[in-house]
């Protein structure tokens, strides 16, 4: 019984990512959503916004700097947690 739900949920999720793959734009085409204007806004406007020369570090520390501080919060929380298990 337990064999049969396994393979079964294994399955699902087989056929889960099938559908999610062919949903995905082709590789290459002009209209996929990473081709947005975005990346062109970043590029043209970093400058003058934000005053740094680095790009990625505009977008790391200006743009996204919440973002960035909650990547930061949950990396510190994680040693923090290794630490605590590492000592004991």
């Amino acid at each position: 019984m337990r064999t049969a739900l396994e393979v079964i949920t294994l399955v699902m999720i087989g056929v889960l990512l099938v559908m999610v793959v062919r949903e995905m734009p082709v590789f290459g085409d002009p209209t996929n959503p990473v081709h947005n204007e975005v990346s062109e806004y970043y590029l043209t406007n970093t400058q003058e916004e934000t005053g740094v020369q680095n790009v990625v570090a505009a977008i790391i520390t200006d743009y996204r700097g919440f973002d960035t501080l909650g990547e930061l919060t949950v990396l510190l929380t994680a040693i923090a947690g290794l630490l605590a298990v590492l000592r004991s």
